[in-house]
């Protein structure tokens, strides 16, 4: 890939991580800037249009769900991964409702926030709607993501009465949720 289309903005209000992470990002061939805030974000995202955006869901006092369909309005395009700290399938499906390719649960390294943002989303995918093969049934654990973020979803994300409705304790279902989504391999085997 070239310069332009490995070009990406960071957005979030650690100026630390944001260092951190441009230059690890840069040591993977992309080509980061980084913005602090929305305002500079939005001024960033119209003035270098970049291929892609790694986007912290808590922006100091601004949300940074609210800020994915401005992004988009100005670098139509752009491929936008979520980082959020709070891992619930709510914030998920509202982030890829938005118009967010993929989310990553904090703590992502740069190979992981790199993989997402070059690869077609599992998570995308599924949330767009595309239907697993026929003759292959979801594995058990799949089920079991699944089942907890609906509910999750019913509760408003509010883990203590989600872990009451699934008749589990609530450090046991805080422990499932910071695992990473059960991911389908190829040829349906788990």
């Amino acid at each position: 890939m070239n310069a332009v289309a490995k070009s990406l903005l960071i957005v979030d209000d650690d100026s630390a991580f944001t260092t951190v992470l441009a230059r690890a990002m840069a040591q993977r061939g992309f080509q980061p800037q980084v913005a602090n805030h929305a305002a500079g974000a939005l001024q960033l995202a119209a003035q270098l249009r970049p291929r892609y955006c790694v986007l912290d869901l808590k922006l100091g006092e601004a949300n940074g769900l609210k800020l994915i369909p401005d992004l988009l309005q100005a670098a139509p395009g752009m491929r936008i991964l979520l980082l959020t700290g709070y891992a619930s399938i709510a914030t998920a499906v509202e982030a890829i409702k938005r118009g967010a390719h993929d989310y990553l649960a904090k703590p992502a390294d740069a190979d992981q926030i790199a993989r997402a943002l070059d690869n077609d989303s599992p998570r995308a995918a599924a949330a767009a709607g595309t239907p697993p093969p026929p003759d292959a049934p979801p594995p058990l654990k799949r089920l079991e993501w699944e089942h907890i973020q609906r509910i999750l979803g019913e509760t408003g994300g509010n883990i203590s009465e989600a872990a009451r409705r699934l008749g589990m304790h609530r450090r046991t279902l805080q422990r499932k949720l910071a695992k990473h989504p059960v991911r389908e391999r190829p040829g349906g085997t788990h």
